[in-house]
């Protein structure tokens, strides 16, 4: 017993010294406090700690700690952001960090203020007007965590009475003063409070978006609508007196002018941006085609769509496209801030992990067609498989079997989100390529790999350790889009031949394109483009965690639960196909010629060798799935576009050609859900209308998974 008291001491002197040591980390809840006051996601912690998402995730939790150099940097990172968001709104002698907001409850009642004329350097506001929700409340509240943010990342500008009028996000209206547009740009910056903190550490604030209605465009001297000429060059004359306005007040515009996105900026000073981003529904910036009817909604519940989308992907900065790609980088600047040299001044330096400043040269094999590294080709060559990369996604069919056509109805499922779930976990090139002769195929490094791949017979192939007999004339190609098989030598991306090596073949690349410079670029992007899909589905009714039967009946007509949050679903799903493809952007006019250098090639996020990985990637995890259903239950797809695969069913339900036992799906195949990489229903025909409809047009292939939805196909869908 004399002991204890002595052993004490030590325990307390150890702690002491491990205060003093920073080996006592904050609280939990203020882990999460700062990391979500900065605007980080887990996904940039890991990135910038060099440690798993995983490993963030537990350490805010309470189930790990950080051990070694890794302890000293967290810690480091902490101390940071506490300094810089101090937790002021915590009570007088308290240590606990102000509770966070719970995004799904509901909105504080609050008695609506009437307006009034504003007041120089006054804002009067109210809430109240447009509908309040958790995802809108949610919204508001992530605008809020940063007061030079108060008022959220956006408003729609609109006149009404006379009165222009800024409609925020959580149901908060602002008068605005401004008699010009200038002058709207100068109390966007100075008065409205509206933009978003960064996504990761070394990024940059979003700037402040304005969505200006018609009535905000006839007031502020703008066309309501483009005339052809303006439509066909995307913007407005530069003679136009709105422009001009705008230089005499020393603003400027970015090269691509005043157009449906504009972008109006004075050079930084220092630390310091002046910019604002305007976007203008009637001019079309809201794509009909993954906006739905976003651009004809009220100024409230248009604020709220785009609200939402901003809070859960980030402020929209272009087209969904755009801002696909515009998330990747925002996810990971190409530069930071270096380390303070002896005299305490600090540099930028290349970020690890990102793309960089400086583009690189693709392969030959990866550039596309009329591309510079192409121009010393002839004229009129034809690049064959063996010439150039042709990684893209499935438009594959072939006829019924007499089986078949006794079944009754064909039903269709589709892959949720099918290229975000390829693109998660991918590695990928983020430097240029190094050309190699007779590689050994290395499936950990990306690159693009020629091998003759025509060997890979799919009538016996490997499913996991065992070899398995399948009928290959019922299956597609893994190798090829259009199913058919290699014929000899054809350039691939690692994913492909990784496949290949996968079923049991052995693989002999004659040369290869490899990046030794690599990492998971992609996955912070895919993990906030798949929690703002999950969120909103969530909203809709549809939760993560539902039983097949229950999932079935959520997803049925969900979108009509809440129009304007099913707009934000498609407009997530449009962001990652868009930003995908963007990686790979051809010439868009603006005289070009063949083998001449065009706009996007200066972009270092011009990276065709990265949107192939992801496409290769996609469509052999969809093939995996389709060979171990086929080796489980006899059943071979009809027909598959792209994320959507029909079968024949005696049922109109996937349920009907699915194999649940006991509500657990068959392992590494098809499972009904809503996560990335998890199937839904699409649509179910009967077998004797896909049977009509390729009678109809004499085509015995024709890709009945493009129809399958509703079952409408007119004769421009077969080019009669």
């Amino acid at each position: 017993m004399t002991d204890q008291p002595q052993s004490l001491f030590s325990a307390v002197d150890g702690l002491l010294a491990a205060v003093d040591g920073g080996g006592v980390l904050p609280a939990l809840e203020e882990r999460v406090r700062l990391r979500e006051a900065a605007g980080l996601t887990q996904a940039a912690v890991a990135q910038a700690l060099g440690a798993r998402v995983a490993s963030i995730e537990a350490w805010e939790a309470g189930r790990a700690e950080p051990k070694a150099e890794r302890l000293e940097a967290y810690r480091r990172l902490l101390e940071g952001l506490s300094r810089r968001f101090p937790a002021s709104a915590a009570p007088s002698g308290s240590s606990e960090a102000p509770p966070r907001p719970d995004p799904g409850a509901a909105p504080p009642s609050a008695p609506a203020a009437p307006y009034r004329p504003a007041a120089p350097g006054r804002q009067p506001a109210r809430r109240g007007e447009g509908k309040q929700s958790a995802a809108c409340l949610h919204t508001a509240l992530a605008g809020g965590t940063d007061p030079r943010f108060a008022n959220g990342p956006l408003a729609v500008v609109d006149v009404e009475g006379g009165r222009v009028r800024a409609y925020c996000t959580g149901g908060l209206v602002l008068d605005v003063p401004a008699k010009s547009l200038p002058a709207l740009v100068d109390w966007t910056l100075v008065e409205a409070k509206l933009g978003q903190p960064k996504l990761s550490g070394p990024g940059k604030d979003a700037d402040p978006l304005l969505v200006l209605t018609q009535a905000a465009l006839e007031r502020y001297g703008l066309p309501t609508t483009l005339t052809e000429e303006e439509r066909l060059a995307g913007r407005i004359p530069e003679g136009h007196k709105a422009v001009k306005q705008l230089a005499r007040a020393q603003w400027k515009l970015t090269k691509r002018g005043f157009g449906p996105w504009a972008r109006i900026y004075r050079p930084a000073a220092g630390s310091e941006r002046a910019c604002v981003q305007l976007c203008i529904p009637s001019w079309n910036a809201l794509d009909a085609r993954h906006w739905g009817e976003a651009g004809q909604l009220p100024p409230a519940e248009l604020a709220r769509v785009l609200g939402v989308y901003a809070s859960r992907v980030m402020t929209p900065r272009g087209s969904t496209a755009v801002t696909g790609l515009e998330l990747m980088t925002a996810l990971h600047p190409p530069t930071r801030a270096s380390r303070p040299d002896a005299g305490g001044k600090r540099y930028s330096e290349h970020n690890p992990g990102s793309l960089g400043q400086d583009p690189v040269d693709c392969a030959p094999c990866e550039a596309p067609d009329g591309h510079p590294l192409l121009a010393g080709l002839p004229r009129f060559h034809v690049r064959g498989p063996a010439e150039k990369l042709f990684e893209e996604a499935y438009d594959w069919a072939r006829p019924m079997t007499d089986g078949e056509c006794m079944l009754r109805h064909l039903v269709g499922i589709d892959v949720n989100m099918a290229f975000a779930a390829g693109a998660n976990g991918l590695t990928v090139g983020l430097g240029g390529a190094t050309h190699v002769k007779a590689p050994s195929f290395d499936p950990k490094l990306p690159g693009s790999w020629l091998v003759d791949l025509s060997h890979v017979d799919l009538s016996r192939v490997k499913v996991g350790k065992e070899w398995v007999e399948l009928d290959a004339s019922l299956l597609p190609s893994p190798f090829t889009p259009k199913g058919e098989r290699p014929t000899g030598p054809a350039w691939y991306a690692t994913p492909t031949v990784a496949y290949a090596a996968e079923l049991g073949y052995e693989v002999r690349p004659f040369e290869a394109y490899v990046r030794h410079e690599s990492g998971r670029y992609l996955d912070g992007w895919y993990q906030r483009l798949r929690d703002a899909y999950l969120a909103t589905m969530a909203d809709l009714g549809v939760g993560a965690d539902l039983a097949p039967d229950d999932f079935l009946t959520a997803m049925d007509g969900y979108r009509a639960r809440d129009p304007e949050l099913a707009i934000v679903v498609s407009a997530v799903k449009a962001t990652v196909k868009g930003g995908l493809g963007k990686l790979r952007e051809r010439p868009r006019g603006e005289g070009w010629k063949p083998g001449q250098p065009w706009r996007a090639l200066a972009r270092p996020t011009w990276r065709p060798d990265i949107r192939a990985a992801v496409i290769s990637r996609t469509r052999t995890n969809l093939h995996r799935k389709i060979v171990k259903h086929a080796a489980f239950t006899g059943q071979y797809p009809i027909a598959i576009l792209s994320d959507c695969v029909v079968y024949a069913a005696n049922g109109p339900s996937p349920l009907d050609f699915l194999p649940y036992r006991e509500g657990k799906p068959l392992p590494g195949g098809f499972k009904l859900g809503i996560n990335p990489g998890l199937v839904k229903y699409e649509g179910t025909q009967t077998v004797l209308w896909g049977e009509e409809v390729r009678e109809r047009f004499n085509a015995p292939e024709l890709n009945l998974a493009r129809y399958i939805k509703d079952g409408t196909v007119t004769d421009a869908d077969n080019g009669e």
